[in-house]
């Protein structure tokens, strides 16, 4: 990316990438947000997170733009009104929680802005709760949901059955579904129009930046398809090494306010006023 043609606009993920793993949103990440606007540079979300659970973030950061929720199953404006939904089609759901269930998985349902399960006594349920920033719901069969499924989610805290339960998966659904590990321990099926990537281009359209003059920031395999359209991407510095491989920065770690870093470092030099 040359003077020629500044950074435009970032996209940050949340988790992993703008919090540390406490969830918390330091504060040189906030001025380093901030700065971004004087910089003329646009600024927005994407996250595995449900659009509720990314309210208070694009509130604390003062976020004008739409951003995208649930892999980018859901385009929202910045007052959380709904533009795009990519539902996961009924019979996709359905065959998804089976294949969960046979591979001893449990499995979270993230249908309209609720976050269903079938009991709380389950991996990670506390975590969540800490991310979303509001309480699951119980329901007693997931036969009864009737709002668009955003996402389905295995949760485990056994990494080598999750990587089984995955290639089974895989194997039966092929390109009728996005799947992605957004985090070691949660595996996401959504519908497969529902990759950060084609958010990203999305978004781009949708705020009018050129994907060639938009920067990427990202820790998880289900980032890297946003690291293959965008102009620019950056890498968390705990992220594995096989997406850092595919970044063209790698900054600190989220526990080094490596958000904060990269928009210092990489972003700012190559921001409009910078390029003048």
């Amino acid at each position: 990316m040359t003077a020629s043609a500044p950074i435009a606009l970032l996209i940050s993920d949340i988790d992993g990438t703008l919090v540390t793993d406490d969830k918390i949103l330091t504060p040189r990440s906030v001025q380093a947000a901030a700065t971004l606007a004087r910089a003329g540079v646009g600024f927005t979300l994407i996250s595995s997170r449900p659009p509720r659970g990314m309210a208070a973030l694009v509130k604390a950061l003062g976020v004008s733009l739409p951003f995208a929720a649930y892999n980018g199953a859901a385009l929202v404006a910045a007052d959380g009104r709904p533009i795009v939904v990519h539902a996961l089609a009924p019979s996709i759901a359905r065959e998804t929680l089976t294949l969960l269930a046979q591979g001893g998985v449990d499995a979270w349902v993230f249908a309209g802005d609720d976050w269903l399960l079938l009991s709380t006594a389950t991996v990670n349920v506390e975590r969540e709760r800490r991310t979303v920033g509001f309480d699951p719901t119980v329901v007693a069969s997931f036969d009864t949901v009737a709002a668009p499924i955003g996402k389905i989610v295995g949760v485990s805290a056994d990494p080598a059955r999750l990587d089984a339960c995955e290639a089974n998966i895989r194997a039966a659904l092929g390109v009728r579904a996005a799947i992605n590990r957004s985090q070691s321990y949660y595996l996401d099926i959504s519908d497969p129009h529902a990759t950060k990537g084609q958010a990203v281009a999305s978004l781009c359209e949708l705020i009018g930046a050129p994907l060639s003059r938009t920067a990427v920031m990202g820790d998880m395999f289900n980032d890297v398809s946003m690291f293959e359209v965008a102009g620019l991407a950056i890498a968390m510095g705990q992220a594995p090494d096989a997406v850092k491989g595919r970044a063209a920065f790698v900054t600190a770690s989220n526990a080094k306010d490596g958000f904060a870093a990269a928009v210092e470092t990489v972003i700012l030099p190559r921001a409009a006023t910078a390029a003048r």
